[in-house]
């Protein structure tokens, strides 16, 4: 799988979250939505549990695609405790984005097209509860999800 696509959402969200950074403390996220910190917490949990379901396909054990984890407030709190803060959560961001993609690239055509039972929430709303091959977990992360993120970065700029 080209895995271009993945490297460059990470990257871009990677550099937008530096740009946020530099500026000091921007502005405050609307109401209901993430600061910075919480924003990197959310992908690290993110991109943990799609390598978790990668893992999971290329061993041919049984897996599950479920990003509850990764909305939870008080997950979101301890990995960002346990990160050290939005600079550790960068460098661990970018580091489980080039490990998701060092997996990704070498599977197969039959393991790309795993079928996950899926589980994916967004503000308490679930958008999807199918079965959803696992390339499509990647190409979701790489098309929608890093560049969700990454907007919400940059409306976080003064």
């Amino acid at each position: 799988m080209d895995t271009t696509p993945l490297r460059d959402a990470h990257r871009a969200l990677l550099e937008a979250a530096a740009t946020v950074a530099s500026t000091g403390a921007g502005n405050p996220p609307a109401e209901g939505e993430w600061n910075a910190a919480q924003i990197l917490a959310h992908v690290s949990l993110v991109d943990a549990v799609t390598v978790t379901a990668v893992v999971s396909a290329a061993s041919g054990a049984v897996t599950a695609y479920d990003n509850r984890v990764a909305q939870d407030s008080w997950t979101l709190g301890r990995v960002i405790a346990l990160g050290g803060g939005e600079a550790g959560l960068r460098e661990r961001v970018r580091l489980q984005g080039e490990a998701l993609c060092a997996l990704v690239a070498p599977l197969s055509e039959a393991e790309l097209d795993t079928p996950v039972p899926t589980l994916l929430l967004s503000h308490g709303q679930v958008q999807v509860d199918q079965l959803v091959p696992l390339r499509d977990l990647v190409t979701g992360l790489a098309e929608m999800e890093l560049p969700g993120h990454t907007k919400q970065l940059l409306d976080l700029l003064p």
